[in-house]
């Protein structure tokens, strides 16, 4: 009998328990997606066209990517939704464009060879991890991005490193440009444009939040963003031969296009589009890219 007592006793407090629970999975269910300078709110799932000012569906978005040679896909680089997204754009590109090249963020442009040898099949997973430097390099989990390398080797589509060798902007960001040995200038892109005041001012909020040892000098920190922005820009020109690429980067490398796309723009004149994937529950710009597309929790 006091068993059962104690028992009746706590099912009040375990079904509030539940409730509370079941309510925490509904709201975040119900987050949405606010844009600074156009009415209402959008859920995840949704696509919104800057040009437009509306939402769009995933067809029409594909009608406009495939007319144009590059396009970049934006990522928060430990959200899983992001890459699940980029996969499956690569994918639909695929269809009707077998000419394609892949260009990412994750490695450096010293990795061509290793990068080959992986779209080719010579590669095992472990071996590119190894031979890649992975860990050593992006670290962020290899898992996040496999289905897309996984795509990339069963359908033998080119894939380049975009990025300079990683040990070189925090150099820069403590050094400056002149104090690099003569080795690590040759990793340098020919142009660096240090004169886009509203990119300066973008990149000045971000060192305002940095408190590191050694990097307060903002010229520099700058500097090492140009160069991380050019030198990717410089790779998107360089490997755009009668292809089109998937440009996948941070989304901070695209947002308001003032990072690599016009960068890259500047030197090839080819036409592009900026994906910007972004969770529900935050506040953005229309500016920030072409499309804004709102994500979810898997």
């Amino acid at each position: 009998m006091k068993k059962t007592k104690i028992y009746h006793a706590l099912l009040p407090g375990f079904f509030l328990l539940i409730c509370l629970i079941c309510l925490q999975g509904c709201i975040a269910r119900m987050k949405k997606l606010t844009i600074t300078d156009l009415p209402g709110t959008f859920k995840a799932g949704e696509i919104i066209s800057a040009k437009k000012s509306c939402t769009i569906s995933f067809e029409e978005l594909m009608v406009d990517l495939n007319k144009v040679r590059v396009i970049y896909i934006g990522e928060q680089h430990t959200d899983p939704v992001h890459h699940t997204i980029q996969l499956k754009l690569i994918k639909a590109l695929y269809e009707k464009n077998h000419d394609m090249t892949i260009g990412m963020e994750a490695f450096d442009r010293s990795y061509r060879k290793i990068l080959d040898q992986w779209t080719a099949g010579g590669l095992d997973e472990k071996s590119f991890i190894e031979k890649s430097h992975w860990y050593a390099n992006w670290r962020f989990d290899f898992k996040l991005y496999a289905g897309i390398l996984d795509f990339l080797k069963e359908k033998h589509i080119k894939l380049v490193g975009l990025n300079i060798p990683f040990y070189i902007p925090p150099k820069i960001a403590v050094g400056g440009i002149d104090n690099l040995s003569n080795l690590e200038k040759e990793y340098l892109p020919k142009k660096i444009d240090t004169s886009n005041s509203a990119h300066r001012e973008y990149v000045k909020k971000i060192f305002s939040h940095h408190h590191i040892k050694g990097r307060e000098n903002f010229e520099n920190f700058y500097a090492a963003q140009c160069v991380w922005e050019d030198t990717m820009a410089e790779a998107v020109a360089n490997n755009l031969k009668d292809d089109i690429m998937v440009v996948i980067v941070g989304n901070g490398h695209i947002k308001k296009k003032f990072g690599v796309p016009n960068r890259a723009f500047e030197r090839s004149q080819a036409p592009f589009r900026t994906i910007f994937l972004v969770p529900a529950g935050s506040n953005v710009k229309l500016a920030y890219a072409d499309y804004i597309w709102v994500t979810g929790k898997e």
